[in-house]
């Protein structure tokens, strides 16, 4: 749809205004469709689409959508966690990473292990990207909402985070960390405690040695008599 001016567009302008709205509305348009392998194809050219919007769009319009759309075959969101995994540049660079942990954190509770482990790949592919502030005002808060959860799909998911976030947390967030990761590691649940203690090696590499002795120690002499990890 063309819209109504004063003064027509020239060719050239209008042209370019229907480009701009092409891609956009195209992967609305093919995200919707019945056909799994053209949600597929979509979801594969994500990238193509975020350049031809450009990054301020591709923040404010095509994340948005893909945060708010997070409904669809599990092969679709595998793709699309992967793809997001890529996504700094296409958002603006370090700066703008940040908008990409909604869609993260969202796949990052999907019922299909492959999908929320894809998004864990991603989310710790991007969090070296983040500031030390960006870190601190997003990126920690998000483990801290994986990790008390209702699901038990978000807490084993965020197991995965602790160790790429820890050293450049603060020191209180450190504490909200090592009390968060402790909970898990004696969660109701056997597969949030199984996920907890496999990541137990890379917790042990950055917590300070202080905590080793006083904290993780305890931790691991716990998981090791639990018969169900």
């Amino acid at each position: 749809m063309t819209a109504v001016a004063s003064t027509p567009p020239q060719p050239q302008q209008a042209e370019e205004g229907e480009d701009n709205l092409y891609p956009i509305a195209v992967l609305i348009d093919e995200l919707r469709n019945e056909d799994v392998q053209l949600r597929l194809n979509s979801i594969r050219k994500l990238s193509t689409i975020a350049l031809a919007l450009g990054v301020e769009r591709t923040r404010k319009e095509l994340i948005q959508f893909l945060t708010d759309t997070i409904y669809d075959e599990d092969e679709v969101l595998l793709v699309l966690a992967e793809q997001l995994g890529n996504f700094t540049p296409l958002v603006g660079g370090s700066e703008y990473v940040h908008c990409l942990l909604p869609p993260l954190e969202n796949l990052a509770n999907i019922e299909e292990t492959v999908v929320r482990d894809k998004a864990v790949d991603s989310l710790r592919k991007i969090a070296d990207k983040h500031s030390a502030a960006a870190l601190e005002e997003h990126f920690v808060p998000m483990i801290l909402r994986l990790a008390q959860g209702d699901w038990f799909t978000s807490r084993t998911s965020s197991c995965g985070l602790f160790s790429v976030a820890y050293p450049r947390a603060n020191p209180a967030q450190k504490t909200e960390l090592r009390n968060a990761y402790r909970a898990l590691c004696r969660d109701d649940t056997p597969m949030v405690r199984r996920a907890a203690a496999s990541k137990l090696g890379e917790v042990a590499k950055v917590w300070e040695k202080d905590y080793l002795k006083s904290e993780l120690l305890q931790i691991f002499e716990d998981l090791s008599r639990d018969d169900q990890v």
